[in-house]
């Protein structure tokens, strides 16, 4: 009876590992509606209170069109100093990590498993269903202050869509910056410069 649990868990754990272990095609996002602009510039706002509930992949796919995604041939929703495009984004889940391909609308599978203990150093950060790293490539950009620039403008896209969606958002710059290299299986030019949790 052992050996037939023990087995039952074994085929369990591998079908879960394979659900998360893939690339996932986002929906379009959806560029039209949502609150008019100044009523969201009236309602964006930190909240550090998250419930577990998690995001939809349409809600993945239009908060990550709004923080970095194209709204024209080449040209993203943020301003990028000499269109060097250097900035990206992942997202962090209970299971998993994956990183925005933006050209392709598309989340690439990274790593499996629950890494947000390296990601946040509060509590609430640690039980949130998502937080996304925003991460710079200096061999595109060797100018901090324009990685800076398109950062904040990535973040605030995200505060702007939380708000018109009725969801909660922080951004936080405590985490464990070589954990999350690891974890993101960055290069050495790349590093995290943000971590913005959001929820409902």
């Amino acid at each position: 009876m052992k050996i037939k649990s023990l087995i039952i868990s074994t085929i369990l754990m591998a079908t879960s590992c394979n659900l998360t272990a893939k690339d996932i095609q986002l929906p379009e996002p959806a560029r039209k509606g949502g609150m008019p602009l100044m009523e969201a510039i009236n309602n964006r706002h930190s909240t550090r209170e998250f419930s577990e509930a998690t995001l939809t992949e349409q809600q993945l796919s239009d908060m990550l069109w709004a923080a970095c995604g194209y709204n024209r041939p080449d040209k993203r929703t943020v301003a990028t100093a000499l269109n060097r495009q250097e900035m990206s984004a992942y997202i962090v889940t209970p299971e998993a990590i994956y990183k925005y391909e933006p050209k392709e609308n598309k989340l690439i599978f990274i790593n499996d498993g629950d890494h947000r203990n390296v990601f946040a150093m509060q509590d609430f950060a640690k039980k949130a269903p998502l937080n996304v790293a925003l991460v710079a490539d200096m061999a595109k950009q060797d100018k901090e202050v324009f990685a800076g620039m398109t950062v904040g403008a990535m973040s605030n896209n995200i505060y702007l869509w939380c708000a018109s969606e009725g969801l909660n958002t922080v951004v936080r710059a405590s985490f464990d910056q070589e954990g999350m290299k690891k974890a993101l299986k960055l290069n050495e030019n790349e590093q995290v410069l943000l971590v913005q949790t959001v929820g409902k």
